[in-house]
């Protein structure tokens, strides 16, 4: 991670679960990190949390539900930080909404932020890149286990097709950097089941949230932080393309 000291990183959905877990752990290897969220008052936490680190965090207020929103804070990236490195695309959610009864409203957010957010701030930040000349950045989706197989449950076959999108944006973006001759790199990390509250919001009650969270060993945030720094690591001529990882207990 030496190569990494001092270079900018973006992180979405910075202020909880897997997003916070990536800012902590890209800080402490010394790391300017912009973390942003709607939320931005959890992330000024992390920063005082984090302040005798080696990097630095940057929180930024941005709802990537409103494309001005996301290249106004690419264009501060730019003017007061001087570009982004490494775009980490972990912003999603979920709702309960199956395909045959589910709410149109409740589709639009989940493709609004697990798939056209991910692609405005991908497009965004390669563009930044290729402006600045970095031939070496790094793009991560975090995906997702049900990007590659369709769970049973009705409630979450919308949020899977928008995970299967991401598993297809990933091979695109791949073969799209590789057409341009650049050496960028673009990884997806697609966890199972993580202890987060990520549960809790989907099914929108903490009770069940946990329920979840406690029948089996979930993983961790910081397993996923781990997968990222694994692949950020990895030698510039080694594309860690796709990292898929679950509890050892999860069945499915």
């Amino acid at each position: 991670m030496e190569r990494w000291v001092g270079r900018v990183a973006l992180v979405t959905g910075a202020s909880a679960g897997m997003g916070a877990a990536i800012t902590r752990a890209l800080v402490k290897h010394g790391m300017k990190v912009v973390g942003c969220a709607r939320n931005v008052q959890q992330i000024e936490d992390i920063k005082k949390e984090l302040k005798s680190e080696k990097g630095k965090l940057i929180p930024v207020k941005c709802d990537l539900t409103k494309e001005e929103e996301i290249l106004s804070m690419f264009g501060r990236i730019q003017k007061e930080l001087g570009g982004v490195d490494v775009c980490i695309n972990n912003a999603g959610l979920a709702h309960i909404s199956p395909l045959l009864s589910g709410s149109t409203a409740d589709w639009r957010n989940m493709l609004d932020v697990n798939v056209l957010a991910l692609c405005i701030c991908t497009r965004e930040a390669f563009q930044q890149m290729q402006k600045n000349k970095v031939d070496d950045g790094h793009i991560f989706l975090i995906n997702s286990m049900t990007g590659h197989r369709v769970v049973r449950n009705p409630g979450g076959h919308f949020y899977s097709a928008t995970k299967y999108a991401v598993s297809a944006l990933l091979e695109g973006i791949r073969n799209e950097l590789t057409q341009l001759e650049t050496h960028i790199r673009v990884t997806s990390v697609s966890p199972g089941l993580v202890a987060t509250e990520f549960q809790q919001r989907m099914h929108k009650s903490e009770e069940k949230g946990k329920a979840i969270n406690n029948h089996i060993k979930c993983l961790e945030a910081d397993d996923i932080a781990d997968a990222v720094l694994y692949a950020l690591s990895a030698p510039p001529h080694v594309q860690i393309h796709d990292i898929l990882l679950r509890p050892t207990e999860q069945k499915s």
